[in-house]
């Protein structure tokens, strides 16, 4: 645990899971709690459409890993992975829903919450309607998030063991 008493990363995964494609976030959030399994020092949180209630879950984290449907005009089941989701080209694009993942960012940023490792990792939806299935090309695209998203965690997982990875 860090200085908060919470875990030193956070998984945090928004979307409405009732558009479509916009339930990637919290679609990848299932597929790695049952895959990762647990780890006091990671937690894993679906953000829904939470919006800005959840800066108080990204306080006092060392690193923030965001999942979410990143709409920028590729191809659809795109998976995209966002270094510096703060840059100005970037954060347009985080989120496909209102309330965005940008917005989240920004508002962090703003209030010096923001960890000093953040990431993003998207999916390009196809349909943002009303139902609660992804896209099948959509779907697809899940397993290659989710072992992007892997490879971060254990990537500052290694930086936590070596003391480099807290708030």
């Amino acid at each position: 645990m860090n200085a908060g008493g919470r875990a030193p990363i956070l998984v945090l995964g928004v979307g409405n899971a009732l558009l479509q494609d916009d339930g990637v976030g919290p679609a990848l959030i299932e597929l790695l709690r049952a895959t990762r399994g647990a780890d006091p020092r990671v937690e894993l949180v679906d953000g829904g459409t939470l919006g800005l209630a959840l800066l108080g879950w990204i306080e006092h984290r060392g690193a923030l890993l965001v999942l979410d449907a990143v709409e920028v005009g590729a191809a659809p089941g795109t998976v995209h992975v966002i270094e510096r989701p703060l840059d100005r080209g970037a954060a347009r694009g985080i989120g496909a829903h209102g309330g965005n993942a940008a917005s989240l960012l920004g508002t962090a940023a703003l209030l010096g919450v923001l960890p000093h490792q953040v990431l993003v990792i998207g999916v390009e939806p196809r349909s943002i309607r009303t139902g609660t299935e992804l896209d099948p090309v959509v779907a697809r695209a899940l397993p290659r998030a989710a072992a992007l998203a892997g490879s971060w965690l254990d990537a500052r997982l290694a930086e936590l063991r070596e003391g480099a990875c807290t708030s």
